[in-house]
């Protein structure tokens, strides 16, 4: 590997940030969030925790509804983007705290609780066991948890591209994949392009399939309801583009 195993402290800042911004539309993310308030059978007033949270996105558009949330993630940029955005949601009732995603504090807190995106597979196994162990304490009993995650091995190798690049905005990304089958570990070298300027930084994404991302949650204590494929709710199959776990 020549990427670092903590890539992720130093990865999200700058053009990463602004190309993220520009790549999920509203539409999606409200969507998303009332896929996760009936998944999660939450009523207006419940205490959700989003982790890792990003920019705060799903948060924000729970706090809209009268939820309060608590994000963390280990973004500054992302956490003082997502506070700030807060202050233009009136009355909203949210709580950012910068950390490792397994670093979550209390018991018996949250209402529900859910892990978005494709942050599930940043750590290694035993850094996984350990997150989910923190999110399984941090819950109240019967509570809900929701992992979403679309490198799920069933969805990510059958059409894994050695290159692939995208223009979103005025930015260009261009990407170099290895997949390190001995280690089932997915490592990038991304290329960023903006205005002339080029910027290099690389990932490393532990790759689980279906089934070992099942046995981890049940480790955890978790009892598995449903596996989908999709937020409409099909079943989870090898070629679905992302794995639900409620």
């Amino acid at each position: 590997m020549n990427a670092p195993t903590d890539w992720y402290k130093d990865f999200f800042h700058g053009v990463t940030l602004d190309l993220w911004r520009d790549c999920v539309p509203p539409e999606q993310t409200r969507v998303e969030v009332e896929f996760l308030i009936e998944e999660l059978i939450i009523q207006p007033g419940a205490r959700i925790l989003d982790v890792p949270c990003g920019n705060g996105r799903h948060s924000l558009e729970l706090a809209r509804r009268g939820f309060h949330t608590t994000g963390i993630d280990i973004s500054k940029d992302f956490i003082d983007e997502a506070s700030k955005a807060a202050e233009a949601i009136p009355d909203a009732e949210t709580e950012w705290k910068l950390g490792d995603m397994r670093d979550i504090k209390g018991e018996g807190v949250y209402d529900g609780a859910f892990c978005q995106g494709n942050s599930f597979g940043y750590l290694d196994a035993e850094g996984m066991d350990a997150f989910l162990a923190a999110v399984a304490r941090s819950l109240k009993p019967a509570a809900r948890f929701i992992v979403e995650t679309g490198a799920a091995a069933e969805s990510l190798l059958p059409k894994l591209p050695g290159r692939e690049w995208y223009e979103v905005g005025d930015i260009i990304m261009a990407l170099e994949n290895r997949y390190l089958a001995e280690e089932s570990c997915l490592e990038t070298e991304y290329t960023f392009i903006r205005d002339g300027k080029k910027e290099k930084r690389q990932s490393l994404h532990w790759v689980y399939t279906a089934g070992e991302i099942r046995r981890m949650l049940q480790r955890a204590s978790f009892k598995i309801l449903s596996m989908y494929g999709s937020a409409e709710r099909n079943s989870f199959e090898a070629g679905s583009q992302e794995l639900i776990v409620v």
